[in-house]
């Protein structure tokens, strides 16, 4: 027997079976009161399943990290699906992952109402101009907290520094294009490693051994066309830019932002620069995933309706990876063309998340902003405050120079 084959563990026994009435109430729970992002929703998984209830062995889900983070999309969203679907299957993973957007879903799109309505008061004007300008230090420190791990995980440290520098490039310069340069990468990762290592046949190393997963996935692969059919018009280009936003992004939410800049403003002017700030910094201020930026950008566009449907659209892919590929995890983690695709896509990826610092601060317009970028900066990187704290503290400075001067430009 091949010794590749053995090193592949096998399906873990599955949990007891578990109330779907559970799988609402703790998905829906950690839905309400998952803000931080991706670290706090890990940590209040790992509570639950593995600590708490002890439905999942710490291995387990350990393992489910490192396969969420190796595909496309919010990975903390296609964990929280993974664990419900281990415990209920496919009805499972539908409640839990539906249960834990969909609380943030209706923050996010109240607040929407607010921020981007046509006449906001001028409180809200002030707390959106102060959660802008610390936008950019939250790109930056979301950037800078994952190139340790990553530098730390290099193979080549030349083509490490290159795929990082031409993420940082793309995302400060041609964001709408930035998709295609981490696929770039990562295919030119693949490639390199496929050519240093030796010929291989089926069941060799970097084969699963499974030939139905790309069938399997084939409903991920025709999601474009049923984004584009969704609507017309202004519709039809929320569900492309959501399709963009849940299933070719790499390395989280902040990877995203920068092609969503680019349509959302510059492309479509469906909504000011200061504005798309607002939108990220609603993201990141609601419970939930972050990737609900992207529900604001569908509200400025086509209202209500634009908003449930890019969220619908974005987080769709999530849905299906886990559908049709969870059986194959612990397959999927021991693939070494997948590895090598990361390892390239990845440190483009933070080389994004730092480029999109430059594009954010780009819409700073009032002179007190870039102070409140500097103490952000502060807060985030040397006093390791947290994002939502930090964003809270810009939002007040903001309001109080808005009554005070009776305007966000003083």
């Amino acid at each position: 027997m091949d010794a590749s084959r053995l090193s592949v563990p096998p399906p873990p026994a599955p949990p007891a079976v578990v109330p779907l009435a559970t799988v609402l109430r703790a998905w829906g729970r950690i839905g309400c009161i998952g803000f931080g992002g991706p670290p706090a929703h890990i940590r209040l998984l790992r509570q639950l399943v593995v600590e708490r209830r002890g439905w999942l062995d710490a291995r387990e889900f350990e393992d489910a990290i490192a396969v969420c983070n190796l595909m496309p999309g919010p990975a903390s969203t296609q964990l929280a699906i993974f664990c419900a679907w281990r415990l209920r299957g496919r009805a499972g993973a539908l409640v839990g992952g539906a249960a834990f957007i969909v609380p943030g879903l209706i923050v996010i799109l109240a607040l929407a109402v607010l921020f981007v309505g046509t006449s906001p008061p001028l409180w809200v004007l002030g707390a959106g101009a102060g959660g802008g300008g610390a936008v950019p230090a939250v790109a930056v420190q979301a950037g800078w907290s994952l190139l340790g791990p990553s530098w730390r995980n290099k193979k080549h440290a030349v083509r490490w520094v290159c795929y990082l520098a031409a993420g940082l490039a793309a995302a400060a310069t041609i964001g709408e294009w930035l998709v295609l340069v981490l696929l770039a990468c990562g295919t030119i990762e693949l490639l390199a490693r496929l050519r240093t290592a030796r010929p291989v046949g089926p069941g060799g190393p970097g084969d699963t051994g499974d030939s139905a997963g790309p069938q399997k996935l084939r409903g991920f692969l025709t999601a474009p066309a049923i984004a584009l059919a969704a609507g017309g018009g202004v519709l039809a280009s929320v569900a492309w830019e959501a399709f963009k936003v849940g299933g070719l992004s790499f390395g989280g939410g902040f990877v995203i932002i920068p092609l969503m800049q680019a349509d959302a403003v510059s492309h479509y002017h469906w909504m000011t620069g200061a504005e798309f700030l607002n939108a990220v910094a609603l993201g990141q201020i609601t419970p939930g995933p972050v990737v609900q930026t992207v529900a604001v950008v569908g509200y400025a566009a086509a209202g209500i309706a634009g908003g449930l449907l890019a969220s619908a659209v974005a987080f769709t892919p999530s849905f299906l990876l886990v559908l049709f590929g969870g059986p194959r995890f612990a397959r999927i983690r021991g693939n070494q063309r997948a590895r090598s695709f990361l390892d390239g896509a990845g440190p483009a990826a933070i080389g994004a998340i730092l480029g999109s610092a430059i594009t954010l601060a780009r819409e700073l317009t009032h002179p007190w902003q870039y102070a409140v970028l500097a103490g952000a900066l502060v807060l985030l990187l040397p006093l390791r405050r947290g994002v939502v704290l930090t964003l809270l503290s810009a939002a007040a400075i903001g309001v109080i120079i808005a009554l005070a001067t009776g305007t966000v430009s003083p």
